[in-house]
């Protein structure tokens, strides 16, 4: 992930309901759901839910695929671990660290 791509999925993720959209998206998995379920768990209405997912799905953090007449909206994990392995890139004093130490880093 690269500098652009990190910003515009901060910038996706820096919205109350797209966050909260987001994280129930990572919490279906990878079925995902369909707009309808989601607007229903969140209390959010379809058509302010689908201008929040177009957003994320710009950002890159979502997925959507059609199945006949549903859309099936999913976290994309590759890009969520992109971003966060973006993020803690150098969390070792500076010093790039090894994908399993980062989680157990305590400079950060």
């Amino acid at each position: 992930m690269n500098e652009e791509q990190a910003i515009s999925a901060l910038g996706a993720l820096a919205h109350p309901q797209r966050l909260r959209t987001f994280r129930a998206l990572v919490v279906a998995g990878p079925p995902g759901l369909m707009p309808s379920v989601l607007a229903e768990q969140l209390g959010v209405a379809r058509n302010t839910l689908s201008f929040h997912l177009k957003e994320l799905s710009t950002s890159g953090l979502v997925t959507v695929e059609q199945q006949g007449r549903n859309l099936i909206y999913r976290a994309d994990f590759s890009k969520m671990s992109g971003l966060l392995g973006y993020l803690t890139e150098h969390c070792c004093a500076g010093t790039a660290c090894e994908a399993s130490l980062r989680a157990a880093c305590t400079t950060c």
